[in-house]
């Protein structure tokens, strides 16, 4: 009895394996796709990150981190530099606004020196509407990023989750850095 059981399992195996397609090849990536990894130290040692999403009633508020992975005391002094492109990596046009007081109110603390040593932190935030405001201008998605730490310092690419979805109003709040607790 019990070589019959394992008969009609194995069976029924061979059956429902008939019934499953072949697997596809799974396709190779394009040489312009970018794969999320984990984020390095700059050369300028330092590592920028983006956080959670925050979106509630077409506002949306992103935070990004800026450690300081180098091996000594990193200055800092001012608002973030966000630079976009599309998914076919063209560029957009984005009014970056530091504060933010166009878009919405809170995010227009005046930028205070601080020094990180290593390990340290310190954060900041991108705001934005999700709006169409006129139907004759296309509606942007920003799917890549990178940031400066401050004007005139080198920018660093920065993972996002998903696209930071400007609709048509190009404009992008920056928070001034303050340090992290």
């Amino acid at each position: 009895m019990r070589t019959m059981a394992r008969l009609g399992v194995l069976a029924g195996t061979v059956v429902l394996a008939g019934c499953t397609s072949a697997p596809t090849p799974t396709p190779e990536p394009s040489p312009t796709a970018v794969t999320p990894s984990a984020p390095t130290c700059s050369p300028e040692g330092i590592r920028i990150t983006a956080l959670e999403v925050e979106a509630a009633m077409g506002l949306r508020a992103m935070g990004v981190e800026l450690v300081n992975c180098g091996t000594g005391p990193y200055a800092l002094e001012g608002h973030p530099v966000p630079r976009l492109w599309n998914a076919d990596r063209d560029p957009l046009t984005v009014q970056v606004i530091p504060g933010a007081r166009s878009i919405t109110s809170g995010f227009d603390q005046p930028p205070r020196p601080i020094e990180l040593r290593p390990g340290e932190r310190a954060t900041a935030a991108l705001l934005w509407r999700n709006l169409v405001t006129d139907s004759s201008v296309v509606a942007s998605d920003g799917a890549y990023l990178e940031i400066s730490p401050v004007a005139g310092r080198p920018a660093v690419p920065v993972d996002l989750d998903g696209p930071i979805d400007l609709g048509n109003t190009g404009q992008l709040g920056v928070s001034a850095w303050k340090q992290a607790d």
